[in-house]
Order: C-alpha cells, then sequence, then structure tokens
C-alpha cells in the first residue's frame, strides 16, 4: 500500500485519512512524497490516549534506529503547516485514505498506521482495498467529508496532537528518564500493589495504631513485605539496627490478625518481653488499643517437647496451624547442621511449623541475614519454600544455591584486590 500511495502522491494535491491510529513513522517513509500536499487525518475516538506517535508494538524495529528525534521534528515542521487533524467522539470499525488530484486513489481498510500501510510486520490479518475507479472514489470521499464535518460526531484536536508530537523530540530532565524506567520496570507490581491497597482498606489496617505510627519509609515497607508474603510466601525485612523492624512486623502481624490468620513470633528469649508487651493490657503498651493476640515462644523452645513457655503448653501445642511465622533474629537459623542424635531447631522449624498443616507464610527480621557466607541466606529463604529449591525456580528465582556460590566466590576474589584498587573495581 505504500507502493500505491507513493505512486499517487506524485500527482496528488491532497490526503485524506480516516485511521486508527497515526505514527510519525508513516510519514518518514512518506515524507518526500508529502513534501507539498495538503492533508486531514481523522482518528479514531481516544486514539491519541491509547496509541502512541512513535508508533505500536510491531515498531519497536523503527524506534531501535535511535533517530526518533529527527523523525519527529520533520514531521511537526511539515504538519504545522500542512495537516489539519481531529477526533471521533463515536466509535467505528472503518479506515480509509483517500488521495485527491490527477490520479485519484482510494484505500478502504487501511489508514496511515505502519501496519495496514505495510511499513512493518502484522500479527493481524489486514485486506485493504485499493481503487482508482472515480466514482468508488469520490463516494469514499464522501464518506470521509461527511464526518469530518459532522457538527457531534468529530472534534477538533489538533493542539493536543502537536504536543504529543513535539514531546518526541523535546530534551527530558534526566530525573524523568529514570522515573520512566522506574515506571516500566514496576509497573506490574504497581497496578497490583493498587489493587491490594483498595482491599486492605476494606479490613480497617489503615484504621490501627500501628499503622498511623509508621513513618512513610516503613509504611512503604510494610506493604511491600505483605506483598512479597503473598506472592511468594516468605519475606525478609533487613533494614538497619534502629529502623523499626519490630514496628513494622507489628504493622504485618496486624494485617493478618484482622484475616483471622493465626500468627507466632519466633524470638530470642532475652528479646521475648519486648514482643509479649504489645499483646498485653498494659499502660506501657502504647499499641493497646490494637489488641494484638499472637503466640510468642523462644527459640529454644523448639528443642523442647514439653514443658510451659508462658502460657503456652508445649506438649500440646499444634504447631502445624500458624498462617504466619515470624522469625526474630532470622540469622539465628542461618545453619541448617544435620545431628543424629537430636533434632535440631531448624528441622523442627522447617518439619512442624512449615511443612505440616496449613500452608505458613515465613516473615523474618534481621539486621545482619548473612553474617559469614552467602549460604546464610538461603537456609532462611529455603523456610518460604518449604525446603525446596526448584520452589524458589517456580518464583522466578534461578538455582539459589548456584547462585550465590558464584556469588561468593567474586566476592573471596574482590577481597584479594588491594586497596587501592578496590573502588574501581
Amino acid at each position: 500500500m505504500l507502493d500505491a500511495l507513493r505512486r499517487h502522491l506524485a500527482s496528488g494535491a491532497s490526503l485524506d485519512s480516516l485511521s486508527e491510529s497515526f505514527s510519525v513513522f508513516v510519514h518518514e517513509a512518506l515524507k518526500g512524497d508529502l513534501a507539498e500536499v495538503d492533508a486531514r487525518l481523522l482518528l479514531w475516538r481516544d486514539s491519541l490516549a491509547h496509541h502512541p506517535l512513535n508508533g505500536l508494538e510491531e515498531e519497536n524495529l523503527l524506534r531501535a534506529r535511535l533517530d526518533q528525534h529527527r523523525v519527529a521534528r520533520e514531521f511537526v515542521a511539515w504538519a504545522e503547516h500542512k495537516l489539519e487533524v481531529r477526533s471521533l467522539t463515536k466509535r467505528t470499525r472503518d479506515t480509509s485514505t483517500i488521495v485527491h488530484g490527477a490520479s485519484p486513489l482510494a484505500v478502504q481498510g487501511a489508514g496511515l498506521e505502519a501496519e495496514s500501510l505495510g511499513l512493518v510486520a502484522s500479527p493481524s490479518l489486514h485486506m485493504p482495498f485499493g481503487t482508482t475507479d472515480q466514482a468508488q472514489v469520490a463516494q469514499i470521499a464522501e464518506h470521509f467529508q461527511r464526518a469530518w464535518n459532522h457538527p457531534t460526531a468529530t472534534v477538533a484536536v489538533r493542539e493536543d496532537f502537536f504536543e504529543a508530537a513535539r514531546a518526541l523530540y523535546e530534551n527530558r530532565a534526566p530525573e524523568s528518564l529514570y522515573l520512566r524506567i522506574l515506571t516500566s520496570l514496576f509497573s506490574d507490581f504497581v497496578d497490583e500493589s493498587g489493587e491490594e491497597t483498595e482491599r486492605r482498606s476494606l479490613t480497617g489496617f489503615y484504621d490501627t495504631e500501628v499503622w498511623k505510627k509508621l513513618y512513610k519509609f516503613q509504611r512503604d515497607g510494610v506493604l511491600g513485605a505483605i506483598e512479597k508474603l503473598e506472592r511468594h510466601n516468605g519475606c525478609i525485612i533487613a533494614d538497619s539496627v534502629g529502623l523499626g523492624k519490630t514496628f513494622e512486623a507489628l504493622a504485618v502481624i496486624k494485617y493478618y490478625e484482622l484475616r483471622n490468620d493465626r500468627v507466632l513470633v519466633l524470638a530470642p528469649k532475652r528479646l521475648r518481653e519486648n514482643w509479649t508487651l504489645y499483646r498485653a493490657n498494659d499502660a506501657r503498651n502504647p499499641l493497646v488499643a490494637d489488641r494484638f493476640n499472637f503466640d510468642v515462644l523462644n527459640h529454644t523452645d523448639l528443642s523442647r517437647e514439653a514443658g510451659m513457655s508462658g502460657d503456652i503448653d508445649l506438649a500440646h501445642l499444634a504447631w502445624g496451624n500458624y498462617d504466619l511465622v515470624v522469625i526474630d533474629e532470622s540469622h539465628n537459623f542461618r545453619n541448617n547442621p544435620q545431628r543424629d542424635d537430636r533434632t535440631t531447631r531448624y528441622e523442627r522449624m522447617m518439619n512442624a511449623v512449615i511443612k505440616s498443616g496449613v500452608r505458613t507464610k515465613v516473615l523474618m527480621l534481621s539486621a545482619t541475614p548473612v553474617n559469614t557466607r552467602l549460604a546464610d541466606l538461603r537456609n532462611q529463604v529455603l523456610f518460604a519454600t518449604e525446603g525446596d529449591d526448584r520452589a524458589l525456580a517456580r518464583e522466578g528465582v534461578k538455582d539459589i544455591g548456584q547462585t550465590l556460590r558464584q556469588a561468593q566466590t567474586r566476592f573471596n576474589a574482590w577481597q584479594k584486590i588491594p586497596d587501592e584498587q578496590r573502588t574501581a573495581k
């Protein structure tokens, strides 16, 4: 169709097109023939909102040439003097292009879109019909003229159209480029987070005392942790000391308690009282209004078969009935040595709590999740996958063991580099 347009535009005086979209790369392909041609472009309804002027997905190879600035600038220089633009306010399925002049041509089924004209390959089936019969050309031209002049079916969009075209070559601040990259990379996460935010509001989560006491960066961390728990079944909050990991974890706990989930906190014995205070009807509890109801056990309780731990009878505890387990100082579970004489805490945690009973989500808290080697991290992450390395691959993570071994090798090599060279490396 491009070849046909070129032949007829050579002697054409004007061009009309009803198009689903428009691309500056169409002008690039025809610019020699359009130089002295007056044109009218009638776009489909909402075309500018949904179809960028630098092309659709199939024009990726044209954009990859990295000459968009030049292409867009040359288009605007021509269009400001030669092009009129309107947009439909009603829906249609028709497209057409008409060349007026000594050698008239009308094409139905092809607007000024790169795909329908054959400028780029298309996954869709395009079957445009071209005619040079003067009666048929006149009839198609009359239909276009009627739509163009309709008082309510079309609206002028010239200013919006040219603003979008100029945006393709105007200089942008580096910050805007960085924001564009982040938006592209994390658009799925942002969209899903928005849906989750709306659902969470129905639980009253944003009205809780613990949520109100969080700083902005802590709220971001909480929402990110909940999203990862929902998607991957596990998360490590590894903020530095003093940034409020405990309050972030309490907010996550409250979210799941509002969903009627059962929560267990495992903490070192010296930190047990820090957690039990937030459950107590005690004047020292700043979150007393939230009425927390989670259980608290010591790390060492995983080695016991009976006895009392606070108000919990370990002999009759249903270990596998927890929907969420929060492990404070999770780096204490970084090693998983096998013992013949007894069950280790790591094995008890994995088998009795994680693998048995209901599907358990695991939130880990540690300022130092990697203490000695990167395998420390692997053993903690495995809690989220019930000890299955292959589950990490299903969650989009490659062989974590191999990845960590490679990273450890590179880190060891880096440590051997003299100090004066290390910064560059």
